[in-house]
C-alpha cells in the first residue's frame, strides 16, 4: 500500500467523535425544546433556560458524599502559594484551548470556562477568524449571546481591534440573523453596551492624542483608527444597534 493510501484512523476518530457529540447535542437540546413547549413555559427566557440546562444530570448520592476532594475549599490555607498565584496558574490553565469543531468549543467554553474573564480571555486568543472557522454553519442556539455578554464586560481599548474582527466573523456565520433576533433582552442590552464602548474607544483622549494620530497620518496605518472606525460602522448595521 502507498504511503497516501495509508488511512489515519486516529484522524477519522476524533472526527467521528466530534460528530457524535453533535449530534448528541442536537437531539438533547431539542428534547428540552420539546420539554418547554408541552410544559407551557411563561416567557422565553425560562424557554432558553430548559434548553440551556438540557445537558445537566441530577446529581447522584456518591456526588453528594463521600467523595474525595481534590480542590482546597479554602485556597489562602496553602503554603507557600498565595491565592492570587494559585487563581492565575488555573485560569491559564483553562482558557489554553484550541477546539476544532464547534462541538467542542461548545464543550469547552461551558465544562471549563466559567467566569466572563476567562470566556472573554479564551475569545481573544482563538480570534477573529478561528472563530469564524468553528461557526460557519451556526453559532448555535444561546451561545451568540453568551459571546456578546462576555466581550461587553470585558472589553478594553488595547483589544478594540482584535473584538471588532471576532464581531464580524461572527457576524459572516450561517444564520446570524436569526440567532440574532433570538437574543433575550439582557443579551441585547450587553450588546448595545459592548457597541457604545467600542465607540468610546475610538475617541481620542486627548486633543494632544489627536494631533499626534493626524501627523502620523491615520490613512498609512493599515489597523489604524481609520480602519477601525469602518469596520464599527459596518457593524453596527449588521448587529442593528441603533
Amino acid at each position: 500500500m502507498e504511503r497516501n493510501d495509508i488511512i489515519d484512523f486516529k484522524a477519522l476518530e476524533k472526527e467521528l467523535q466530534a460528530a457524535l457529540t453533535a449530534d448528541e447535542k442536537y437531539k438533547r437540546e431539542n428534547a428540552a425544546k420539546f420539554r418547554a413547549v408541552e410544559q407551557r413555559v411563561a416567557s422565553y427566557e425560562e424557554f432558553r433556560s430548559i434548553v440551556l440546562a438540557s445537558h445537566l444530570k441530577p446529581l447522584e448520592r456518591k456526588d453528594k458524599i463521600g467523595g474525595k476532594r481534590t480542590v482546597s475549599w479554602n485556597c489562602h490555607t496553602t503554603q507557600g502559594r498565595t491565592s492570587q498565584e494559585e487563581t492565575t496558574e488555573i485560569f491559564q490553565e483553562k482558557v489554553l484551548l484550541q477546539p476544532e469543531t464547534s462541538a467542542e468549543f461548545y464543550h469547552d467554553w461551558r465544562r471549563y470556562l466559567r467566569s466572563g474573564l476567562e470566556r472573554y480571555q479564551a475569545l481573544l486568543q482563538l480570534g477573529g477568524p478561528k472563530l469564524g472557522h468553528l461557526f460557519q454553519t451556526d453559532v448555535g442556539f444561546g451561545l451568540l449571546g453568551e459571546l456578546l455578554v462576555a466581550l461587553a464586560d470585558h472589553v478594553k481599548p488595547a483589544d478594540r481591534l482584535v473584538v471588532l474582527k471576532i464581531l464580524h466573523s461572527l457576524a459572516s456565520t450561517g444564520r446570524f440573523t436569526l440567532n440574532l433576533s433570538l437574543l433575550s433582552h439582557a443579551e441585547r442590552e450587553s450588546c448595545r453596551d459592548l457597541f457604545q464602548k467600542l465607540k468610546t474607544m475610538g475617541t481620542p483622549r486627548s486633543t494632544k492624542e489627536g494631533l499626534r494620530q493626524e501627523e502620523q497620518g491615520l490613512e498609512e496605518q493599515p489597523g489604524g483608527l481609520q480602519e477601525e472606525e469602518g469596520l464599527l460602522q459596518e457593524l453596527l448595521g449588521l448587529y442593528q444597534v441603533n
